[in-house]
């Protein structure tokens, strides 16, 4: 295995180039955009969508756990069934999914379809993130692969801190319908994008990525996914329910101002993150998990102080912003030749741990209030932190990322 992976960094080596290849890892990055920003539009435009739809609130809701349920059940299956398929059409096929199905959810006015158009969205989303980092890092050199990790995930924190608020002005505006069928003009914008800039690359034959039982026995791929699911579910927990919990501050009638500052903050992480990426992974997750734990520890205590509120999400989103690169990073890394397969488990653990902050939130919420947050985020986070701390060996090494090559 070992000697495969040799081989494989060998040839990355010899085809890179130097130089980044931005426009192409933007198109990677705007990928990821039309991922977040599909996902995340019904929380948004509920009220409308709702109406159009003929349905309640709590059902309109569920367009959002349809998608989610795509994404966690595809993710696996299809990038395994699509493994020795070039890159570049599976990239397409990906995004064609996304034209399609946001089209459909535009002009559906049968909840019943709506409901399958998003789940299909879902599956496109888990064969887009199962296949951006693995194609981030084909296209440079080892050395640069952090920074262009970055690069192609930024996507997500521009999704959240400028999308989401901007799509859901414009719902309110032109009607939610006319939002879903801009994302669909956005997708043929990143069709011919990606044909112009982005290169093509083989697949990988079964047998040199190694099946699902290989890949995740591979020493550092289940510590990562292990903090991957600690670190997600503690900030999905206070993500979902961030409006309940701004209750104790008199800060509810704020929400958006607050996921707004949270989003720009993620976004500044992003720059500083691809600096410290390839030279400081395992320190840069560590500060991240223990700087969330300072958060919450704040929250346990001033959770009723405005400014305190303020800062602690600045300072979450500093901590969020890098975590997709830095965790996907050191995913790739300890899975070799099995990046993409090891890449689907992260979509199922990411999700998972969605729909699991969802569910653990609103239980704590119902039966002990949104205070109840806090020292659950600190037991969370601490278990993550001891799983990272114990990887120093596989998983989130010590040192450079190029002296493990």
């Amino acid at each position: 295995m070992e000697n495969k992976r040799a081989v494989s960094r060998s040839e990355a080596r010899v085809e890179q180039p130097d130089v980044l290849p931005v426009s192409a890892l933007l198109a990677l990055a705007m990928t990821g955009f039309i991922c977040i920003i599909t996902e995340t539009l019904p929380a948004g435009l509920l009220p409308p969508m709702a109406e159009g739809l003929g349905v309640s609130l709590s059902l309109a809701g569920q367009t959002v756990t349809a998608y989610a349920l795509g994404s966690l059940i595809a993710a696996i299956p299809l990038t395994l069934a699509t493994q020795s398929w070039r890159r570049r059409t599976v990239l397409l096929l990906a995004i064609v999914g996304f034209l399609i199905f946001n089209s459909v959810t535009a002009w559906s006015s049968h909840y019943g379809l709506t409901l399958i158009a998003r789940f299909c969205a879902g599956v496109a989303a888990g064969l887009s993130w199962s296949l951006l980092a693995g194609y981030a890092r084909r296209m440079v050199a080892v050395s640069q692969q952090g920074k262009a990790m970055a690069i192609a995930m930024v996507g997500t924190p521009i999704a959240l801190s400028l999308g989401l608020p901007l799509g859901t002005w414009l719902g309110g505006w032109l009607g939610w319908r006319v939002v879903f069928v801009s994302i669909s003009a956005l997708t043929v914008v990143l069709i011919g994008w990606v044909l112009a800039y982005v290169p093509d690359y083989p697949g990988q034959p079964r047998q040199k990525s190694g099946g699902i039982a290989q890949v995740f026995t591979t020493p550092g791929v289940r510590p990562v996914l292990g903090v991957v699911m600690g670190w997600m579910l503690a900030h999905n927990i206070l993500y979902t329910y961030i409006a309940p919990f701004l209750t104790l501050s008199g800060l509810e009638g704020r929400t958006d101002t607050v996921l707004l500052v949270f989003g720009l903050a993620a976004l500044a992480a992003i720059a500083v993150t691809g600096r410290l990426v390839d030279h400081a992974l395992r320190l840069s997750v560590l500060i991240s998990l223990v700087g969330f734990m300072l958060v919450s520890l704040a929250f346990l205590f001033y959770a009723h102080t405005p400014a305190v509120v303020y800062a602690g999400v600045v300072i979450w989103g500093l901590t969020f912003g890098g975590a997709a690169t830095l965790l996907q990073t050191a995913l790739a890394d300890a899975a070799g030749a099995g990046a993409d397969i090891a890449l689907s488990m992260n979509v199922v653990a990411w999700n998972g741990a969605i729909a699991a902050g969802g569910v653990t939130g609103g239980i704590l919420l119902e039966h002990a209030g949104a205070g109840a947050f806090p020292p659950v985020l600190i037991v969370l986070l601490l278990v993550a932190f001891y799983i990272a701390w114990q990887a120093k060996h596989h998983g989130f090494k010590t040192g450079a990322r190029a002296n493990h090559r």
